[in-house]
C-alpha cells in the first residue's frame, strides 16, 4: 500500500508541475515598456566575478571571522 501512495504522490506532483509550466505565460522580454532603457551587457569574466567569485570570497571572509571569534572564546575559557 505504501508503494501505491508514493506512486500517486509522484503522479500528482508531476502533473501539477507540468500544468504550472504549461499555463505560465512567457516573460515577454522582447516587448519593451515605456521608459525601458537597458544598459550594456556584462562580459563572461564580470559575470563570473559577480555571481561566483564574490559570493565565495564573502563566504570565506565570514567563515574566517566566525572561526577567529570561536577560537578566541575557547582560549578565554581554557
Amino acid at each position: 500500500m505504501d508503494k501505491k501512495n508514493a506512486l500517486r504522490a509522484g503522479a500528482v506532483t508531476a502533473g501539477s508541475t507540468l500544468m504550472m509550466l504549461l499555463m505560465t505565460s512567457p516573460a515577454l522580454a522582447l516587448t519593451r515598456d515605456d521608459g525601458d532603457d537597458p544598459g550594456p551587457g556584462i562580459g563572461l569574466a564580470e559575470t563570473l566575478g559577480v555571481f561566483v567569485a564574490l559570493p565565495v570570497v564573502l563566504f570565506l571572509v565570514i567563515a574566517g571571522l566566525v572561526m577567529v571569534g570561536d577560537k578566541s572564546r575557547k582560549q578565554q575559557q581554557g
